[in-house]
């Protein structure tokens, strides 16, 4: 698809509103080349009800001790569920518009450290957003209703602006009678895979489906986004979950996807098959048969909820409470996929409401994972160490429930 073209086609559907910056010390240069000698700063999000439902930017140099707090701190953002994300050294956030369309705000920080807005723009409220190469993948998937196809949007990340995309039949991609609901997108060597599930997408029992015992990765090329193959099991469940991503890649070029095996129809469980994890190995587009780990059978009988890569083959795993459900009070626990071993996490709070299992980061040295755990007595910001799965409490966020930890250089 040309560029001229392809805005064209978007420009119907975008309206962009940029800011421009200035060209003094306060100016955002997230798109400097590295010097080797940046420094850190981190980004909390927290979400507060103190006065009708807000998001707040809160910001810090050292997140393992001490305090921060949303009274008359940090940047309010305009509108609640916001979803996060960052690349090229920008902050990326998206207003979930409930069907209606959102804003799309960025953000990096000025020379001295200062988060600031680089630009913000309406874009359609998209429930898939994902890094890939020096770009921001989002895709508007319908649920239910006439329309069966899915909308795929390119967003330079330097720029803040769309500069291609794609549609998608998801009935055609399904082939079963149900509709291909993308659960999330991951870049994997030269190529986009989305894991989907399959839904009846008929409005009554939308997110039921005939076929949990399946699995299902749809691979596509890029920038193209034009669908080469669906990868195919029936071992396990479909991967991931409603916007939870279920497919990692590690530093090998191997790609991991993580099954709660919780498939329903009309909200009963109807999976037969264990929470598991399978592999697909660098360079095919075949599950690996040689490979299945049983995290189900592994954890005493507890489903996968979500997950989060560590580093080294460690991942975060956040499992359900209740044993074959998928309910109850979260648990934390690591695996290893090289050797399908599974750690609970230790040290970590007895009783937990929330967790960032979802939009979190690493420690330099891909050894330990950041996330925010929000409990019934306050909420901190925890480092899990991927090798012993230890628990350590960093700094506590008051006024509101921590939503998501990021990080950029300056």
């Amino acid at each position: 698809m040309k560029k001229s073209s392809t805005l064209a086609i978007f420009a119907a559907l975008i309206a962009f509103t940029s800011f421009s910056c200035s060209s003094d010390s306060d100016s955002p240069d997230g798109g400097a080349p590295s010097t080797g000698t940046e420094k850190t700063k981190y980004i909390i999000t927290a979400t507060t009800g103190a006065e009708g439902i807000a998001d707040y930017l809160l910001t810090a140099d050292d997140i393992s001790k001490g305090s921060i707090t949303t009274t008359g701190n940090g940047l309010e953002q305009d509108g609640s569920y916001r979803f996060y994300i960052t690349n090229q050294n920008k902050f990326f956030s998206l207003l979930y518009g409930q069907g209606n369309p959102g804003a799309v705000t960025t953000y990096a920080l000025t020379a001295e450290g200062k988060l600031a807005k680089t630009s913000n723009f309406q874009a359609e409220t998209v429930q898939v957003f994902a890094a890939v190469n020096k770009e921001i993948l989002t895709i508007k998937i319908p649920r239910s209703g006439a329309s069966s196809i899915a909308s795929m949007y390119r967003i330079d990340a330097t720029s803040s602006l769309i500069v291609g995309g794609a549609q998608q039949d998801i009935k055609k991609v399904a082939k079963n009678g149900e509709r291909a609901h993308y659960t999330w997108a991951t870049q994997v060597g030269d190529k986009v895979y989305m894991p989907y599930m399959s839904i009846k997408g008929d409005g009554v029992d939308t997110f039921g489906t005939k076929y949990p015992d399946s699995t299902w990765v749809a691979v596509y090329n890029y920038p193209e986004l034009k669908l080469e193959k669906v990868i195919k099991d029936n071992r396990t469940s479909y991967l991931g979950s409603y916007f939870s991503n279920g497919l990692i890649q590690d530093e090998k070029g191997d790609a991991y996807g993580f099954s709660s095996a919780a498939a329903t129809s009309n909200s009963v469980i109807t999976s037969t098959k264990p929470s598991a994890v399978l592999k697909i190995k660098k360079g095919t587009t075949e599950f690996d048969q040689s490979y299945f780990f049983n995290v189900q059978e592994k954890s005493g009988g507890h489903k996968i909820s979500s997950s989060s890569y560590i580093g080294k083959g460690k991942v975060l795993l956040q499992m359900y409470g209740d044993i074959g459900k998928d309910s109850g009070v979260p648990k934390l626990a690591v695996a290893d996929v090289y050797n399908q071993t599974f750690t609970w996490v230790t040290s970590a709070p007895a009783k937990i409401n929330s967790t960032t299992t979802s939009y979190n980061i690493t420690t330099e040295d891909n050894n330990s994972i950041i996330l925010g755990i929000n409990t019934p007595d306050g909420n901190w910001i925890y480092t899990i160490n991927g090798a012993t799965g230890v628990a350590t409490r960093g700094m506590k966020v008051e006024g509101g429930d921590i939503t998501a930890i990021a990080k950029l250089k300056y």
